[in-house]
């Protein structure tokens, strides 16, 4: 795991995937400056001509606010950067020319800011954000790992998919969080249920489909304030012992990626 993670920061450190892969500090400021300004007339989401459309694959969190640690005290970053990267290639692969990954650095409601700011500047179609689960803190046990005291909750598992009523393009994010959720499931994958539960406090959300897993969450700033369609991934539960060692595998990366691409080659030929 550690040299997993040490992977990790080698190659943030070092991708130049495209103008759009990293947003630096010294662009924050005008990165929120166009969040705050009256958006223009949201683009059309009627079309969908594969090598046009854009899509942005979001690393969710940054090296500095690295989200949830795992049940083996990995952060969520890693894990995030390894299947972003990887869903950007397989929808280059399938004719998505213009999918861009988008890494962002420093805390985390700035890097929030960042990269509305660098999907909208940059006209993206979708808005694609990918995480990797946890659970509240009165839920987790502990346990010892590595010779240090942990915390893990084998209690749920599974992936969710997120959309916001307040997107401009609410109908379209849902169609596509559809999509990716029935191709995960014809992976044999399950949903995460939890989230209707009384026990999830607030986080707590409105499942929106209950055959895919979709989820309803208005308060996300990448997905209520991006102009384009915008879903939000949780690829699968880290806190869960055994999901996270899924989570690191090439089968289960595979699995994932190959669904978000099966998705929106459907998408795209259904416009």
């Amino acid at each position: 795991m550690r040299q997993l993670r040490s992977i990790i920061v080698g190659l943030v450190a070092s991708i130049l995937l495209s103008p759009l892969a990293t947003v630096g500090s010294g662009e924050a400021a005008a990165a929120r400056k166009v969040t705050k300004t009256k958006p223009k007339q949201p683009q059309s989401s009627a079309k969908c001509e594969m090598p046009k459309f854009r899509i942005v694959v979001d690393v969710g969190h940054t090296p500095d606010s690295y989200g949830a640690l795992s049940a083996r005290n990995d952060p969520e970053f890693g894990f995030n950067f390894v299947l972003a990267k990887l869903i950007t290639a397989k929808l280059k692969s399938e004719g998505f020319a213009e999918t861009r990954l988008l890494v962002t650095d420093g805390k985390a409601r700035p890097s929030l800011f960042k990269r509305v700011g660098a999907a909208n500047e940059g006209r993206a179609d979708l808005f694609l954000s990918v995480h990797h689960d946890s659970v509240p803190d009165t839920l987790l046990e502990t346990w010892e790992f590595d010779g240090a005291k942990s915390y893990f909750s084998d209690r749920f598992s599974g992936h969710s998919l997120f959309v916001s009523r307040q997107n401009p393009h609410f109908a379209t994010s849902l169609m596509l969080a559809r999509m990716i959720g029935r191709q995960l499931k014809e992976q044999g994958l399950h949903y995460a249920s939890q989230y209707t539960l009384p026990l999830m406090g607030r986080y707590r959300r409105q499942l929106l489909d209950k055959d895919v897993g979709v989820y309803r969450y208005d308060g996300l700033i990448v997905l209520s304030r991006t102009r384009s369609a915008a879903v939000l991934l949780e690829a699968g539960s880290i806190i869960n012992r055994d999901e996270e060692m899924e989570m690191n595998s090439a089968e289960r990366h595979e699995a994932v990626a190959g669904a978000v691409a099966a998705a929106m080659r459907k998408f795209c030929d259904e416009r």
